[in-house]
């Protein structure tokens, strides 16, 4: 009986595995996406916070004379464009979420990932161009920017600068804290590396290194990309390791908003996966209450009719009725 009893509940358990597999954006996509309707209303309201404060102009810091001696680094091309930044800290994740869903077929994962990352990215973005409007630090090129026929001119009681350059490019100038291609690349990439270490079970504590290689990639590649704002001349190293700061702190608090910590041992889904799963089980196990109760009232009514009716036999045989 038992070993029947225990057949049955595995026979249960992979029944609902199998359909938590089909949870798929058709059946459920719509579904989810109004559950969690004011998170996608926030989303954007950030984004169009993002474009506003970048037509804000940024604070014009004194700069004088002396201190144009650090600012007289080259003015050079991106070598990553920002273009390129959106591509690189959300579709690169993006996709692979994508690739995790077709293997998966769980639209819970693919929705809690991509809705954290949006959050991590544009959260990211606001603070940066936030920071950025209201440091209005110089960048290390500003001199190019100020004069960039190299005729210098400096008022002559203050001497503060008096530029001749191109407008939107001393608008930019001024935007150097803290770097936003090294926030964002954190933000999203750095958010990629979590998803992966949870899904990979990196910290499983059975000593596999190559997992870690894989976490650290992501991290490596946005790396690179706040070294190369150092090499351009764009940022000061402070502008980039603040943002790069800035970028996986908003990664680590929007993922734990969806996922459990990458250590723990349901680290590899969302926290929707695991609150569907608990609220199929308790159903199932109501069904199954529900279903058993008649049978046990019934069995439990039997015994009592059968004594009656053997007592009212004995009373008959004995005479007493």
């Amino acid at each position: 009986m038992l070993s029947c009893s225990m057949l049955g509940f595995r026979q249960r358990e992979n029944m609902r595995e199998i359909q938590l597999g089909s949870h798929t954006v058709q059946s459920h996509g719509v579904k989810m996406a109004k559950i969690h309707k004011h998170d996608w209303f926030i989303v954007i309201f950030l984004m169009m916070t993002v474009v506003t404060l970048n037509f804000i102009h940024p604070f014009y810091r004194f700069v004088g004379k002396d201190m144009m001696t650090d600012l007289k680094y080259p003015l050079k091309s991106n070598t990553v464009p920002v273009w390129a930044v959106p591509m690189i800290s959300v579709m690169l994740p993006a996709a692979v979420f994508l690739a995790v869903y077709f293997l998966r077929r769980d639209v819970y994962d693919l929705h809690h990932a991509i809705l954290g990352l949006l959050f991590s990215v544009l959260i990211t973005g606001v603070i940066t161009d936030a920071l950025k409007d209201a440091v209005g630090r110089p960048r290390p090129d500003f001199y190019w920017r100020c004069f960039p026929d190299g005729k210098e001119l400096y008022d002559k009681v203050t001497g503060k600068v008096i530029c001749h350059g191109d407008r939107s490019l001393l608008k930019d100038g001024h935007k150097s804290f803290p770097s936003g291609h090294t926030s964002w690349s954190f933000a999203g990439l750095g958010f990629l590396a979590l998803y992966l270490s949870g899904k990979i079970k990196a910290f499983d504590q059975r000593g596999h290194v190559a997992k870690l290689c894989i976490v650290f990639l992501p991290l490596l590649f946005a790396s690179l990309i706040g070294i190369s704002r150092v090499d351009d001349y764009r940022h000061h190293w402070q502008d980039v390791f603040a943002g790069g700061l800035l970028g996986i702190i908003m990664a680590t608090f929007c993922y734990l908003q969806f996922y459990p910590a990458p250590y723990h041992t349901d680290g590899w889904g969302p926290y929707a996966y695991f609150q569907m799963l608990a609220e199929s089980r308790a159903s199932g196990s109501a069904t199954n209450a529900a279903n058993q109760q008649p049978e046990g009232s019934n069995n439990n009514r039997l015994p009592g009719a059968y004594h009656n009716n053997r007592t009212g036999a004995n009373d008959l045989e004995s005479g007493r009725l």
